[in-house]
């Protein structure tokens, strides 16, 4: 996985019907304020993409990328339907560990992995806080379905690696999605779950 994606993260987003390219505009100057206001200053700040738009089933769209410096924040998708191209909306999205890995300018790995990072490989990584979260929730392995997820996530543990248990790691990264809400199956349960399913 390059820098600056992850499996999960935290998504910031806006996403609402509007009435005319106005509002899109407005919406636009209202995350750039936002931005600035997190320390992005203007001058480092640039909108890029291509004006024609592009067709998914009934839907049609233009896609604008937002960077700064050289790093992608996100973007700013204005959507309408293609036979009532009155029928607008605006989605704009980015994710809080991209706009803290840019605005910080540390290192990936170390940004989202602190001591951590270098202790196994990425996927690893990943997959150990991806799973934190899913088994988090109650969403357990399984054969199919969400559950089938969390198998595939747990599956991309490096079991060499794991072999000593994840319990560290875990209680770092549950400590971290527990930031954004309440997860209802404690970190010993879920480091239980993923060691049970590794040995199968």
């Amino acid at each position: 996985m390059k820098d600056g994606f992850l499996t999960s993260f935290v998504n910031v987003s806006r996403v609402q019907p509007i009435g005319s390219l106005d509002e899109y505009g407005v919406i636009l100057d209202g995350w750039l304020t936002v931005l600035s206001q997190l320390g992005f200053h203007a001058r480092h700040l640039s909108i890029n993409g291509n004006l024609t738009s592009w067709r998914r089933r009934q839907v049609e769209g233009i896609t604008l990328r937002f960077r700064h410096l050289d790093r992608t924040l996100g973007d700013i998708v204005l959507l309408w339907n293609a036979e009532r191209p009155g029928r607008m909306a605006v989605d704009l999205g980015s994710g809080l560990e991209r706009l803290a890995w840019a605005r910080t300018q540390e290192p990936w790995h170390q940004l989202i992995y602190g001591s951590f990072a270098g202790t196994a490989p990425p996927t690893t990584l990943d997959a150990i806080r991806t799973a934190t979260l899913l088994l988090g929730h109650g969403i357990t392995p399984a054969a199919r379905g969400a559950g089938g997820i969390t198998r595939r996530v747990i599956g991309a543990i490096d079991r060499d690696v794991a072999r000593l248990g994840v319990g560290a790691l875990l209680r770092d990264v549950y400590g971290y999605w527990s930031l954004f809400g309440i997860l209802r199956v404690p970190w010993p349960g879920i480091a239980r779950a993923i060691e049970e399913e590794m040995r199968l």
